[in-house]
């Protein structure tokens, strides 16, 4: 058990930041331009305090042990508050900066955050919006990413995160104009060559709602790269399900929409999910207040 009724110091928790990211004393020590046997010695002190190791030391190098990986979290909030303080400092009209990270599944990377960094870039050209698509789901308590845009399909266990808004973007049947121009004057979904998952993502949206509305479901053509089914639905290979995000309806695409409306499954609950130490510092803040502002955008052009 830690210690009662302790203070860590801010130099303590840069000391133990520098040997994680370094992965080394020696390392870390050079980074922080002390001694190693001081930084040792420092972190010695620490673990002392705080009546727990917090790494384990072998000729590979360094681990944390459990009550670091507790402590982590914090420390990497420390970190960024630590960050925003000195930028703060500098001068009261300083421009919000500084990397945001943000994590998406596929479709909504490419088709709401990619469009969406252009706004960003306008309101505060000093933030760098950082995307990490991809299915894996990363940890927002321990800091591997600041804001995630989430299927709502479930209620959230973690009380530290915060749901700070939610809509169910609508989808739609899109496909070239050459395509659509060659369909016959009356079509279904059957009529149609897909577009669809392929491999470990197979049971991802749209393939199990495709497989339930045409009977023995076959795609033309499947990947496990989101880009390149739209890339090939631009070629005329098919008809792929899209969101029907603001840059797809204000502005003229390759790809049209076609006659079949896509069902609710299609589209459940997208959530801005964000943790609460998080949440007010300004950087993370100024990209939050302009997702929300494009969900309110959204339902207005949609009527939602």
């Amino acid at each position: 058990m830690l210690r009662n009724e302790m203070e860590l110091q801010w130099d303590d928790i840069r000391l133990f930041l520098a040997i994680c990211e370094s992965g080394s004393m020696s390392k870390a020590a050079r980074y922080l331009k002390v001694s190693q046997p001081t930084l040792s010695r420092k972190i010695a002190d620490l673990e002392y305090m705080l009546g727990e190791t917090l790494f384990v030391r072998s000729n590979h190098g360094i681990s944390l042990t459990n009550t670091g990986k507790r402590l982590l979290p914090a420390a990497q909030g420390m970190a960024q508050w630590a960050a925003e303080a000195n930028l703060s400092l500098d001068t009261k009209t300083s421009p919000v900066s500084g990397v945001v990270s943000i994590s998406a599944a596929p479709s909504f990377a490419f088709d709401f955050l990619a469009p969406f960094a252009e706004t960003l870039k306008r309101k505060h050209p000093q933030i760098t919006l950082k995307v990490i698509s991809g299915m894996k789901r990363l940890n927002l308590s321990r800091g591997e990413v600041d804001i995630a845009l989430r299927l709502r399909k479930t209620s959230y266990d973690d009380p530290d995160l915060i749901i700070l808004d939610e809509i169910r973007i609508p989808t739609g049947v899109y496909a070239s104009r050459e395509y659509a121009q060659n369909l016959p004057e009356k079509y279904d979904f059957y009529d149609l060559d897909w577009i669809a998952w392929a491999d470990e993502h197979e049971m991802l949206s749209p393939n199990p709602e495709l497989a339930a509305k045409i009977p023995e479901f076959r795609p033309i053509f499947t990947s496990d790269d989101y880009s390149v089914q739209v890339a090939a639905c631009q070629a005329g290979v098919g008809a792929m399900v899209l969101l029907k995000t603001l840059h797809r309806l204000k502005h003229s695409s390759e790809l049209v929409e076609l006659d079949l409306k896509a069902s609710p499954a299609f589209s459940p609950p997208l959530a801005i999910i964000c943790h609460k130490r998080l949440v007010d510092l300004p950087k993370v803040r100024s990209v939050i207040t302009l997702l929300r502002q494009e969900f309110e955008e959204l339902r207005k052009i949609l009527d939602l």
